[in-house]
């Protein structure tokens, strides 16, 4: 395959700094703390400020495939090789709740030995790569400023009635304007209604995964994305799910791999056009005809115990994801992913200090529980 002259290079000038970026990020932060530590006297445990709920903690392996081209073949997939991968499977939400309220839903991917030094000065020596993607191709507070006055009315609105409350939790991290009209208690529920359905409650195996925002993808700019390959899971991509008990999405994970296995294929869209495929602005869709998903391999997950309490306790308490745990050839990119490297760090040091266990990544597949 020749490598088309429209593939934009990663340089200089691929991002472009916003105003008062740094001040709208530590602000941003800042909000973010104060709702976790009501969050912490809340639960007396501390827990993720998004993606607190998990829902499924599987191993793998992400099999490369062979003779990648050189426009695919680049960072931790450079090489023809295959590699042991924890999953944690989330819904958004900085809280614990029932699962009937729709949610986007989350696919954490941490990829175990992966040489060279990581992007994170205090990581640097880690054999791990983490890539965190959701349901979803955009993020509607696509720049830091939109992501900071969401953050905003987020930590007004947790401080609202239980009515209100519920209506937030159902809203999860979706358009900054559904919190502007959940601002009146009474306001037009009509539309509240209609964000909510952007993601119903199909079943979440069967679902399509993608980064949050752009990455750095070696000498160029992409996303990457995980879809469903084997027959199980194309059969329930896009099937509405009852999920009237509270812990449904984890049930519907552990029937699944209780006796069988399943597999996703890793991709990558590579930026062709820095206006039609924005960096900035995380909430433009990229266009697939402009430049389809190109495959890079395939992750293989057996039959296992899907959410035994080891597991739950190890992936919930002992592991972090981030997205800048990631060798510089991988590090994400844009003002929306700029201000997450300071949340990611403060969050996960304060839930660590919290729950008095030490964050610790792991250098091979065995260290996690069966």
């Amino acid at each position: 395959m020749s490598l088309p002259t429209s593939y934009v290079r990663f340089a200089d000038g691929v991002e472009e700094i916003q105003p008062n970026e740094d001040q709208l990020g530590d602000e941003t932060v800042a909000s973010m703390a104060r709702v976790a530590r009501m969050m912490f006297e809340k639960n007396r445990h501390a827990i993720r400020d998004a993606h607190a709920k998990s829902h499924g903690i599987l191993r793998g392996e992400l099999q490369l495939y062979p003779n990648l081209p050189e426009h695919l073949a680049q960072g931790a997939f450079k090489e023809t090789k295959t590699f042991p991968v924890i999953i944690r499977l989330s819904t958004s939400p900085g809280a614990i709740q029932p699962d009937s309220a729709p949610a986007v839903k989350g696919f954490a991917l941490k990829i175990i030995g992966v040489a060279g030094k990581k992007f994170l000065a205090e990581e640097a020596d880690a054999v791990t790569q983490d890539l965190l993607m959701v349901n979803d191709t955009i993020i509607p507070t696509g720049d830091v400023k939109s992501y900071h006055d969401m953050q905003l009315r987020i930590e007004k609105l947790t401080h609202s009635p239980e009515i209100l409350q519920t209506a937030i939790n159902k809203v999860g991290v979706l358009a900054d304007k559904a919190l502007e009209l959940l601002e009146d208690v009474g306001g037009p529920k009509k539309e509240v209604d209609m964000v909510v359905q952007a993601h119903p409650n199909h079943h979440m195996l069967g679902e399509t995964y993608t980064t949050l925002g752009a990455v750095r993808y070696g000498d160029y700019v992409a996303k990457i994305s995980v879809a469903p390959l084997s027959d199980n899971l194309k059969a329930i991509a896009g099937k509405e799910m009852d999920v009237s008990e509270p812990g449904a999405y984890r049930d519907m994970v552990v029937d699944l791999f209780k006796n069988q296995g399943a597999e996703y294929e890793l991709r990558v869209q590579l930026c062709t056009d820095l206006k039609t495929m924005p960096v900035e602005d995380a909430s433009v869709d990229w266009p697939q005809d402009q430049s389809p998903y190109q495959v890079l391999g395939k992750i293989v997950l057996p039959a296992q115990d899907a959410y035994s309490p080891a597991r739950r306790v190890y992936a919930d308490d002992v592991l972090s994801f981030n997205p800048f745990h990631c060798l510089p050839e991988h590090l994400p990119l844009g003002s929306i992913n700029r201000v997450r490297i300071k949340a990611y760090e403060s969050s996960a040091k304060y839930r660590h200090m919290m729950n008095a266990t030490p964050r610790v990544e792991p250098t091979d597949i065995n260290q996690m529980p069966d």
